[in-house]
C-alpha cells in the first residue's frame, strides 16, 4: 500500500522507537502535523518556540540515553531551533531535528519562510539532509538515527519540502543501514590495551579524569569498578558528574575553573593522567601550556579528532568507554603487577591534605540567603535523587559543586555551549520522559526569562517541575568578572524592572512562592516537593555579591586558583 511522505515519515519514526515529538507547527509542516493527528503511538508536545522544542527534545535524551525528535517548520522555524541544535551538537547528545521546507520548486527562490537550512546548520550538526525525493524518507531517516546515536553521538537535521510529504510511495523501512562513508570506531588493539594497563600500574600520583562520555555511552558501572579496583583518586567533568558518586571517597569533586582545590591540584602534580570520555576544554585545562606538566597520559575518546587536540596524549584508545574500560579491566584482573601502595598511600595523604583546605567553604551564619545553602538543603531534601537542570552561571557551578549527584543522567546542563534558557525546556523533556520523578530547574533570574513563555507547555501538559530560582537580581557570572578583570565596572550586568516572579508563574496557572529569609528556605522547599499535579516556582532573593569560588582566571593554571 501506499502511503503519502508525512505518513512514512511517521511510520519510520515508529519504527526507531519515538514516542515523544518535540515541535511547533507551521504551513510547511501541516501534512505531517496532519498525519501525527490521525495516529496515537506518538505523543507531540506543543512547546511555545522552537529553541525551546530542542532544548526539551536535549532533555529527554541527556536523561534517558534515546535521541530526542524535533518537528519544526521552515524559515524561521528552522532558524529559532539552531541554537538547540548547537546545544546538543557541542555536548555530543543525539537528537533528530526534522525541518519543514519550501517546496521543492521553490527552493533557491527567496520564497515566503525559505532558508538554506542544510547550509545554516552544517557547521552545528553531526550530519545533515535535504530530501528530494519521497522514496528516500524511510531511509532517510533511518540514516539519520544510525548517525546520531553511534560513535559520537550528536545532532542529525532531516530538512524535507512541503509537496515531498504530499506525494506518495510504497513504505518499506530497513532494518539495518551502512554507509559507505560513515564507519563506527573499531575496537581498539589489545596491544594498547596491555600498553595502557602498564603505564597505569606504575603511577606513583595517578588520577582518573572522567568526562560525559562515560554517561553518554553508560559506561559508568565499568568506571566505578576501575575505580575502585585501582584505589586512585577520580575527578569528575561538568558534563560527567554522577557518573562516579560524590559521595565516595575516591572521588575528590568536579575540576577545572570552579572546580576544587584537591582535583585541580591533584591534576597538576599527578606523574599519570587516565582521560576517561573527556575532552580537554579550555574550562578544565586552564592554560594548556601549565596543563600536567609532569603527567604521561592515557585518553580513551570514541572521537579520533579529539585525541591530542588540545593536549597531547602519550597513549591513545579509540574506542567506545564501556567497550575500553572492559578490556581494561579484563588485563587488570589477570595482572600480578598492583599499583606501588607505599607511593599510593603518600599520594592519598597529599591528597587528603589539600581536601581539608574545605575550598567550597562559605559564610554559612549570614542572614541573607546564600545560595550555596539553597543547593545544600535541596541536596538533602530531595536526597540527591533529583534530576537537576540548569541554566548557565553562577547558580550552573554551584549547582555543580553542592548538588552531590550519586547516579549518571541525574545532572542536565548545557556544557559546551553555555545557553541560557536551557533550563526551563530541557526541564520538561525530562519531567515527560520520567513522570513520576522530581525534576528541578536551577536558574537565575536572567536565564529563566530567555525561555520562560514555556510556563505555558508546563500548564499545558500538567508538569510538576519545580523551579528554584537563585534570584540575586544581576547577571551574576558576568558582575563576578567585571569585579575581578574589569575594575568593577558593571556594565549592563545589573538586571533592572525584573518581573514579580511569583505574579508572573501564577498567571500561567501554577504556584509561586518568593523567598526572602533564610529560616524559610527549607520549608518552601519541603512544600514543593509536595505539589504534584503542577509547577512551584521557587524565587529566592540571593545575596548579590556572592562569588564562585574556587576560580582559575583565564590564562591561568590549575595550581593558580583563586580562593576566598
Amino acid at each position: 500500500m501506499e502511503l503519502t511522505g508525512a505518513d512514512i515519515l511517521i511510520e519510520s519514526l515508529k519504527k526507531e522507537g519515538v514516542d515523544l515529538i518535540f515541535g511547533y507547527p507551521g504551513g510547511a509542516v501541516l501534512h505531517i502535523y496532519d498525519a501525527l493527528y490521525q495516529q496515537e503511538d506518538i505523543t507531540h508536545i506543543l512547546v511555545r518556540h522552537e529553541q525551546a522544542a530542542t532544548h526539551a527534545a536535549d532533555g529527554y535524551a541527556r536523561s534517558t540515553g534515546r535521541p530526542g525528535v524535533v518537528l519544526v517548520t521552515s524559515g524561521p522555524g528552522a532558524t529559532n531551533a539552531v541554537t538547540g541544535i548547537a546545544t546538543a551538537y557541542m555536548d555530543s547528545v543525539p537528537m533528530i531535528v526534522i525541518t519543514g521546507q519550501v517546496p521543492s520548486s521553490l527552493i533557491g527562490n527567496d520564497a515566503f519562510q525559505e532558508v538554506d537550512c542544510v547550509g545554516i546548520t552544517r557547521p552545528c550538526v553531526k550530519h545533515n539532509f535535504l530530501v528530494k525525493d519521497v522514496k528516500e524518507i524511510a531511509n532517510t531517516i533511518k540514516k539519520a538515527f544510525y548517525i546520531a546515536t553511534t560513535g559520537r553521538p550528536g545532532p542529525v537535521v532531516v530538512d524535507i519540502p512541503k509537496d515531498i510529504t504530499a506525494l506518495k510511495a510504497e513504505f518499506s523501512y530497513p532494518e539495518t543501514i551502512s554507509m559507505r562513508s560513515y564507519t563506527p570506531i573499531e575496537p581498539v588493539e589489545p596491544s594498547a590495551i596491555e600498553k595502557s594497563v602498564e603505564l597505569l600500574l606504575s603511577a606513583k600520583r595517578p588520577m582518573i579524569y572522567s568526562g560525559g562520555g562515560v554517561v553518554l555511552d553508560g559506561a559508568w558501572d565499568e568506571l566505578i569498578e576501575i575505580t575502585q579496583l585501582l584505589n586512585y583518586p577520580i575527578t569528575n567533568t561538568l558534563m560527567g558528574l554522577g557518573a562516579y558518586p560524590a559521595d565516595d571517597k575516591q572521588c575528590l569533586g568536579m575540576l577545572g575553573m570552579h572546580g576544587t582545590y584537591e582535583a585541580n591540584l591533584g591534576m597538576h602534580n599527578c606523574d599519570v593522567l587516565f582521560a576517561v570520555g573527556a575532552r580537554f576544554d579550555d574550562r578544565v585545562t586552564g592554560n594548556v601550556e601549565k596543563f600536567c606538566p609532569t603527567a604521561k597520559i592515557v585518553h580513551i575518546d570514541v572521537d579520533p579528532t579529539s585525541i591530542s587536540k588540545n593536549v597531547k596524549v602519550d597513549i591513545p584508545l579509540i574506542g567506545r568507554v564501556s567497550t575500553v574500560l572492559k578490556a581494561m579491566l579484563e588485563v587488570l584482573k589477570k595482572k600480578k603487577q598492583k599499583p606501588d601502595q607505599d607511593a599510593l598511600a603518600e599520594w592519598w595523604n597529599q591528597i587528603n591534605e589539600w581536601r581539608s583546605m574545605d575550598c567550597l567553604k562559605y559564610d554559612r551564619d549570614a542572614d541573607i540567603i546564600k545560595p550555596q545553602y539553597v543547593l545544600e538543603e535541596l541536596h538533602k531534601i530531595t536526597h540527591g535523587e533529583a534530576y537537576v537542570t540548569s541554566d548557565v552561571g553562577q547558580h550552573q557551578m554551584w549547582a555543580a559543586q553542592f548538588y552531590r549527584f550519586q547516579k549518571p543522567r541525574r545532572w542536565i546542563n548545557s556544557g559546551g555551549l553555555g545557553t541560557m534558557g536551557f533550563g526551563l525546556p530541557a526541564a520538561m523533556g525530562v519531567q515527560l520522559a520520567h513522570p513520576d520523578e522530581t525534576v528541578c530547574c536551577v536558574t537565575g533570574e536572567g536565564s529563566i526569562q530567555m525561555c520562560i513563555q514555556e510556563l505555558a507547555t508546563i500548564r499545558q501538559y500538567s508538569l510538576p517541575i519545580k523551579v528554584i530560582n537563585l534570584n540575586n537580581g544581576v547577571l551574576g557570572m558576568v558582575r563576578q568578572w567585571q569585579e575581578f578583570f574589569y575594575q568593577g565596572r558593571y556594565a549592563m550586568s545589573y538586571m533592572e524592572s525584573l518581573p514579580d516572579f511569583v505574579m508572573l508563574a501564577e498567571s500561567y496557572g501554577h504556584c509561586g512562592i518568593k523567598v526572602t529569609k533564610k529560616s524559610d528556605v527549607v520549608d518552601a522547599l519541603t512544600e514543593a516537593m509536595k505539589i504534584r499535579d503542577k509547577a512551584i516556582f521557587l524565587d529566592f532573593i540571593t545575596d548579590s555579591k556572592e562569588n564562585v569560588y574556587p576560580m582559575i582566571p583565564a590564562g591561568g593554571g590549575q595550581n593558580e586558583m583563586i580562593l576566598i
